[in-house]
C-alpha cells in the first residue's frame, strides 16, 4: 500500500556520538577525506547504500551499532579529532583574514574614508526578532574589502547528496562556495530548493533517454530550516498578479564557513500552482521560469535580510549574480532604497555600484528571454514591486539596441544594466561576450565594452582522487616514473570496476536478464588507453562527433597493438529531443557486440559518477563548436588527476593549451564552410590525432615497460597546469578584481552621492544629442618633405567640439591612434587625452589641443572622440555614450593635415 503522507524520523544519537550530527550537517565532509572515512567506518555497507551521504547513513544505522560505537574508544578519539578539526577550520584565520589585516595595517586608501553604505529596510511581512549569534562570517568590515558577498545562482552542485544542479553552471557555483570557504571569504550563497532536483536518467531497451523525478524530502537532506526566534519557520512573501500570495520557506545548508540559503515554495499556505514553482530545475514553460527567477532574485534578497536579522550577520555589501536567472535581485534592492526615500535613478546607481554580473553563455539562445507583456503583468500595482513603475522595470531588460527583439525582456541585458562590473568565464569567452553585448555600448569597439573575464577554476579537494591529494603537487616532480605510472594504473583499474558495476545496473534497468550480461565482466581493460567524454548534451558539444566515421572509430577501438577505450556519459535536457537522439545514436553504437567492451555509455551522469571518472581516464576529450564553450571545466578536473586533455581550442583550453598538457584538435573555422563539411574535417582531425600521436605515445614503452614521454606529460600536467585551474585562484581573482572594487564603489555611493551621479547622468543624456566633434586639423612637427610622416615626429592636433549644455568638466576629448588594417580599423590603440585651451567661441565650440607621438612605423591612423567623465564612474564606457567625427569631419581632417 502507498503511504498517504511521508516524513522522516531522525535518530537520537548517544551523547558521545552527538558530534556526528554536526559533522553530517556541515557539507565540508564532501571534500574532507578524513571525515568521510570516519562516517564510512560507522557502517561500511550502509555508507555504500546511502551513496556516501552521512545524513541518510545516520538515519539507517541500527541502534545496537550506535551503542557499540559509543563505547568504542578508538572511534571516539577519531570523532573528537574530526570535530576539533572542523572547529579549527570554521574559526581560524585564512587567506581573506590575512588580506584584511594587511589592508588595516596599510591604513585608509588615498582620498580619506569611504562613506558608509545606506541602510535599507527589511522586506515586507518579515517580522523582526531578537538576534542570535551569527555563524563565523570571516571578517569585520575592512577598509577595502567587502564585509560580505551574496552569491546568487539558480543551481548549486555541492555534493550528490544535495542534488540541486544540472551541469557546469551549478558545479561551478558549488566550487565557488567551497573555495570561498577554504579562503575565508565571507560569502553567502542564495538559490532555490527544487523538490525533484533536475532529473535522474535511465535508458530504454532501444537506448532512448528516460527521465525520472524522485521526490526529495528536505528533512532527509543536510539542511536546516531558517526559523524565527520563537521557532516559527521564516516565510518569504511575494505577490503575484491579482494580489495572489506566493510564500516560500528558507532552508540553510552549511558549506564549510559559507551559509547557503535555498528557497522552497512547497508550503501549505500556497495554492497548488504556487507550490509547484520550485518543483524542478529548468522545468515548465515561460511563466514558470519567470516565477522561479522572481523567487530567486526578489525572494532571495528578502531571505538574505531575514537571515542577517536573525543571526546578526553584517549583511552583504556586494551582490554577485551568477548568470541572468538571478537578475531580479537588483530590482528588490532598488525597491528597498525607494522605500527608504531614495529616487529610482539614484537607487539604480547605488545598486549598480555593488553588483557583479557573470555571464556564462556565448550565444543569445542560451539566455532567458520573456515576452514583454508577461513581465509587465507580474510587476507594478496589484503584483510585485508596486513601488516601481512597470515601465522602469521593462526598460532595464528590453533589447533596445540594433538587432534586438523589441518585445523581448532579456535577463542578461537586465543583469548588465544592473551591474557596474561584469565578466565572462574565460579569456576567449570575455572577448565573445564583449562582441555579443556590444549593442549596449553603441559606438565603442568591442574590446572597450566593459566586460572583463575571470577564467573558471575547480575545487581540487572535491575532484582529486585521494591518492593524488595525499601526494600533493610538489611531490609529483620527484616521484619516480614507475611509481607515477603505477598510480595511474590503479586509478584506471578502479574506474574499470566502477564502469562494469554501473553498466550492469543500467542493463538491468533496460530489461536485460542476468544470463544476458556475462559479457560485462570483460568490458574495458585496465591496461588500455582510456578516454573520457562526459557533459551535458546540447548540440554544440557534439556528443556524436566521434561517430562521424564509424568504421574508422572501430579500427581505433579494436587496434591489435594500440587499442583505445572510451567512457561516455551525459544528459540531454528533457525537452531536447534532438539531444536525446544524439544519446540514442551513441548508445546504439555502444550496444554493438563488436565494440561494447571498448566503448560504453553510462546513464545518470552526476557528481558521484564524475568523481570516479576523472581520475581513471588517461585522456579527456572535448570537441565543442568553437567558440561556443564558455569555459568548460570538466577538462580541468581531469587535469588535476593527471589526465591529459584532447580538446578543441575553446574555453579555458584556448588560453592554457600547451603540448606538455595534451593535444589541440584543429578546427575548420570560417563562416563559409557548411556544418556537414566542418564536422567531417574536425572528426578526421580527431581520428588522426588519436591514431598518429595520442595512442602511439601511450604505448611507446621503454625497457622497463613504462611510457616515459607519456608519464612526463602527466607529471607536467599535475605540477604546472594543475595550479592554474584551481577554484582558489578564481575566487582570489574575484575578490581582488571585482568584489573589492565593488565594495569601494558601494560605499562611495551613499544616498547623496548616488543622487548626484543620477542627476548628472540625466543631464548628460539630455544634452548628448548636441555633443559633436566639429573640426579636426593636424600639423606635423618637424615638417617633413611632401608632408610624409616619419618615425619620431609629432602630430599636433587641434580639435573643435560642440558640448551643448555640458561643460568641459563633464567630458574628456581623446585622440585614439594606432596601426590600421586594410579597412582602416585601428588596432592596438593608444588613447591620448587632449586639453581644452579656449572656448566657447562665438559659435559655441571649445578648442582642444594635444600632441600625438608617431612612435611606430607602418600603416598608422587616428581619430578623435568625446567621452563622458565623472569621478563616480567606474569607467568612461559606463554611460554608453560616445561622440565620434562625422564622415564630413573625417574627410576634412584628411584635407587639413599639413
Amino acid at each position: 500500500m502507498k503511504a498517504i503522507r511521508r516524513f522522516s524520523v531522525r535518530p537520537v544519537l548517544p551523547e558521545p556520538l552527538r558530534p556526528l550530527n554536526r559533522l553530517a550537517r556541515n557539507l565540508r565532509w564532501s571534500w574532507h577525506p578524513e571525515t568521510r572515512e570516519l562516517f564510512e567506518s560507522v557502517d561500511p555497507e550502509g555508507w555504500r547504500e546511502s551513496g556516501g551521504d552521512p545524513v541518510r547513513l545516520l538515519g539507517a544505522v541500527p541502534v545496537s551499532r550506535l551503542a557499540d560505537l559509543a563505547e568504542d574508544r578508538p572511534f571516539l578519539r577519531r570523532l573528537t579529532a574530526a570535530a576539533d578539526d572542523l572547529d579549527d577550520y570554521l574559526t581560524g584565520p585564512r587567506w581573506y583574514q590575512g588580506r584584511v589585516a594587511a589592508e588595516d595595517r596599510a591604513g585608509p586608501r588615498p582620498g580619506g574614508p569611504v562613506p558608509s553604505a545606506p541602510s535599507v529596510p527589511s522586506a515586507p511581512s518579515v517580522p523582526s526578532a531578537p538576534s542570535v549569534p551569527s555563524a563565523p562570517s570571516g571578517s569585520s568590515a575592512p577598509s577595502g574589502l567587502p564585509a560580505a558577498i551574496a552569491y546568487f545562482s539558480p543551481e548549486f552542485g555541492i555534493t550528490a547528496a544535495l542534488p540541486q544542479y544540472s551541469g557546469g553552471l551549478g558545479i561551478l557555483a558549488g566550487d565557488h562556495l567551497k573555495a570561498a570557504s577554504d579562503l575565508g571569504v565571507p560569502l553567502m550563497g542564495v538559490g532555490l530548493l527544487y523538490r525533484h532536483g533536475y532529473f535522474r536518467q535511465s535508458l530504454s531497451r532501444e537506448g532512448w533517454q528516460q527521465e525520472h523525478y524522485p521526490v526529495l524530502d528536505p528533512d532527509e537532506l543536510p539542511l536546516t530550516q531558517l526559523c524565527e526566534a520563537d521557532g516559527r519557520p521564516v516565510r518569504i512573501p511575494l505577490t503575484l498578479p491579482g494580489g495572489r500570495p506566493l510564500h516560500a520557506r528558507v532552508w540553510q545548508a552549511q558549506v564549510g564557513r559559507v551559509p547557503l540559503l535555498l528557497l522552497d515554495s512547497d508550503v501549505e499556505e500556497n495554492g497548488h500552482g504556487e507550490r509547484e514553482v520550485t518543483d524542478r530545475l529548468y522545468g515548465g514553460g515561460s511563466e514558470h521560469r519567470l516565477l522561479q527567477e522572481m523567487l530567486l532574485g526578489i525572494g532571495g534578497v528578502r531571505a538574505v535580510r531575514a537571515y542577517c536579522r536573525l543571526t546578526g550577520h553584517p549583511g552583504p555589501e556586494v551582490f554577485h549574480t551568477n548568470e541572468g536567472h538571478a537578475g531580479f535581485q537588483g530590482l528588490e534592492r532598488i525597491r528597498e532604497l525607494i522605500a527608504a526615500g531614495t529616487g529610482f535613478d539614484a537607487a539604480h546607481e547605488a545598486v549598480r555600484a555593488g553588483t557583479v554580473f557573470t555571464t556564462h553563455t556565448p550565444v543569445p539562445a542560451g539566455i532567458d528571454r520573456f515576452d514583454r507583456e508577461l513581465v509587465a503583468r507580474h510587476f507594478g500595482d496589484g503584483a510585485e514591486l508596486p513601488g516601481i513603475e512597470a515601465e522602469r522595470i521593462l526598460g532595464l531588460g528590453m533589447e533596445t539596441y540594433p538587432g534586438g527583439e523589441p518585445n523581448l525582456f532579456n535577463m542578461a541585458v537586465m543583469g548588465l544594466r544592473l551591474a557596474q562590473r561584469a565578466n565572462g568565464v574565460s579569456t576567449l569567452h570575455g572577448r565573445v561576450s564583449r562582441e555579443m553585448f556590444a549593442g549596449l555600448w553603441p559606438g565603442f569597439d568591442p574590446e572597450e565594452v566593459p566586460i572583463t573575464s575571470i577564467t573558471n577554476g575547480v575545487h581540487a579537494p572535491t575532484w582529486t582522487a585521494p591518492e593524488i591529494t595525499r601526494l600533493g603537487a610538489r611531490q609529483f616532480g620527484h616521484l619516480a616514473d614507475g611509481e607515477l605510472w603505477e598510480l595511474r594504473r590503479t586509478l584506471r583499474k578502479r574506474l574499470v570496476a566502477e564502469v562494469r558495476r554501473r553498466l550492469y545496473d543500467s542493463w538491468r534497468q533496460r530489461g536485460a536478464g542476468t544470463a544476458e550480461l556475462g559479457w560485462i565482466d570483460g568490458v574495458l581493460d585496465p591496461d588500455v588507453l582510456t578516454i573520457g567524454f562526459a557533459r551535458r548534451v546540447p548540440s554544440y558539444k557534439r556528443l556524436t562527433l566521434m561517430l562521424r566515421d564509424q568504421e574508422r572509430l572501430m579500427e581505433l577501438l579494436l587496434h591489435p597493438e594500440r587499442p583505445i577505450q572510451i567512457v561516455v556519459a551525459g544528459k540531454a535536457h528533457p525537452a531536447d529531443d534532438g539531444g536525446k537522439r544524439l544519446v540514442q545514436e551513441l548508445v546504439r553504437f555502444a550496444d554493438d557486440p563488436r565494440v561494447r567492451h571498448r566503448l560504453v555509455f553510462l546513464p545518470d551522469y552526476g557528481m558521484g559518477m564524475a568523481q570516479n571518472l576523472y581520475p581513471g581516464c588517461d585522456v579527456w576529450l572535448n570537441n565543442p563548436l568553437r567558440p561556443l564553450e564558455a569555459c568548460g571545466t570538466s577538462g580541468m578536473k581531469a587535469a588535476l588527476n593527471g589526465c591529459l586533455n584532447l580538446s578543441v581550442l575553446d574555453g579555458w583550453w584556448d588560453e592554457w593549451y600547451d603540448p606538455d598538457f595534451g593535444w589541440a584538435v584543429p578546427t575548420a573555422d570560417g563562416d563559409a564552410i557548411d556544418e556537414t563539411r566542418r564536422d567531417d574535417i574536425e572528426a578526421a582531425a580527431l581520428y588522426d590525432l588519436l591514431e598518429q600521436r595520442v595512442a602511439p605515445r601511450f604505448y611507446d614503452r621503454g625497457a622497463d615497460g613504462i611510457p616515459g614521454r607519456w608519464v612526463d606529460m602527466v607529471r607536467r600536467t599535475l605540477t604546472t597546469l594543475g595550479p592554474k585551474v584551481l577554484a582558489g585562484r578564481m575566487v582570489r581573482e574575484y575578490v581582488e578584481r571585482l568584489y573589492a572594487p565593488a565594495a569601494r564603489s558601494h560605499r562611495a555611493l551613499d544616498p547623496a552621492a548616488a543622487a548626484e551621479l543620477a542627476t548628472w547622468k540625466a543631464r548628460l543624456r539630455a544634452a548628448w544629442p548636441d555633443v559633436a566633434v566639429d573640426h579636426v586639423e593636424a600639423q606635423l612637427t618637424p615638417p617633413a618633405p611632401g608632408g610624409a610622416a616619419e618615425l619620431g615626429s609629432t602630430l599636433s592636433l587641434r580639435v573643435r567640439v560642440r558640448l551643448g549644455a555640458l561643460d568641459p568638466a563633464d567630458v574628456e576629448v581623446q585622440a585614439v591612434a594606432g596601426r590600421v588594417d586594410d579597412t582602416d580599423r585601428i588596432t592596438g590603440a593608444t588613447h591620448v587625452p587632449l586639453k581644452p585651451t579656449t572656448g566657447p567661441d562665438p559659435e559655441g565650440r571649445h578648442l582642444y589641443e594635444g600632441p600625438l607621438a608617431l612612435n611606430r612605423t607602418g600603416p598608422f591612423g587616428y581619430t578623435v572622440r568625446i567621452l563622458p567623465t565623472h569621478r563616480l564612474l567606474a569607467g568612461p564606457a559606463e554611460p554608453g555614450l560616445i561622440a565620434l567625427p562625422s564622415e564630413a569631419t573625417a574627410e576634412a581632417a584628411g584635407v587639413l593635415m599639413r
